[in-house]
């Protein structure tokens, strides 16, 4: 039988820093380890929080951390991340240390705020989602990762796609007025979204609460080209005002694709979803366990002091 004093503790036997996770959840002796395939995390999580679990842990990427989240948001149970992905977006965000023994640290301790959560339907996701030339992104880059490295293969995957741009039609529905668009990408990030190199998805910093969604669209495939290239470069701040780039930071809105199903990205990864997609943001519905204050850490530094 489990010791129902300690934190459930989800972990990937098939990630690549499973070992490396293991011994710094079990050197800390504040843990169940429980060793999850990615296909059975939501049941697992779901049962633990059926006998009681007041706190949790997923180790792994913003995949695994989104099927958390998917059982645990509008709930009182806390969310704690022991980093493990390749970009670790939603730690980084939230200041969790990607360190795994800081994170381990991070996670007994007392300190937790609320964020907010993006839905598609009932479908979490805490980053970003995206629709049209992002999913063939991604799916090409997992293709080439293993030949080439993460970082090459998105390289090479962004120069095809730029390429090969192929455009879907959108039917948006958003602020009471439906528009209509024929665009190789829709973008939606929870949060205000910094679109520019070196910090290409990272949440703009004091930025607007809400849904940040943008829409590339035109007729001519190179102009098509420039604001993508011009907004991946230099920022959407460049190409705000190019009649070819619609963006909107909004709790809600209806998107139709106009066929039964699609392909869409949550969090780096693709699913097939029943279409329309109603998107939607819920504030303060997920409780995270994040590092205290830097302001009671000085304090209680100094207090430790001898006197």
């Amino acid at each position: 039988m489990a010791d129902a004093s300690l934190i459930p503790a989800f972990v990937n036997p098939g990630a690549r820093n499973f070992e490396k996770a293991r011994d710094a959840l079990t050197s800390s002796g504040h843990f169940d380890l429980r060793e999850v395939e990615p296909a059975k995390l939501e049941q697992e999580i779901k049962r633990a929080v059926s006998a009681g679990a007041k706190r949790i842990l997923i180790a792994g990427g913003d995949g695994s951390i989104c099927a958390a989240a998917q059982v645990v948001s509008g709930t009182e149970v806390e969310l704690a991340v022991l980093p493990g992905g390749t970009l670790n977006h939603f730690a980084i965000d939230n200041g969790i240390p990607v360190d795994l023994a800081e994170a381990v640290r991070v996670a007994t301790g007392t300190t937790t705020r609320t964020v907010d959560v993006g839905f598609a339907g009932n479908r979490v996701f805490l980053n970003t989602s995206s629709i049209g030339a992002y999913v063939t992104f991604v799916r090409l880059r997992d293709r080439l990762e293993k030949q080439f490295g993460y970082r090459l293969a998105s390289l090479i995957a962004t120069i095809r796609i730029f390429f090969s741009l192929r455009r879907v039609g959108v039917e948006l529905e958003v602020e009471g007025q439906v528009k209509h668009y024929r665009t190789p990408l829709v973008f939606i990030g929870v949060g205000e979204r910094e679109l520019e190199f070196p910090h290409l998805g990272d949440r703009v910093k004091n930025g607007r609460r809400g849904l940040h969604l943008f829409i590339v669209h035109g007729r001519r495939r190179g102009r098509l080209l420039i604001v993508a290239f011009e907004a991946v470069s230099r920022g959407v701040a460049s190409v705000r005002g190019m009649p070819e780039l619609d963006a909107f930071v909004l709790d809600r809105c209806t998107i139709d694709l106009q066929r039964p199903q699609a392909l869409i990205a949550f969090d780096g990864e693709t699913e097939r979803m029943a279409t329309p997609l109603e998107y939607r943001i819920e504030h303060d519905t997920l409780r995270i366990v994040v590092p205290e204050p830097v302001e009671e850490a000085v304090e209680e530094a100094a207090a430790a002091q001898p006197a």
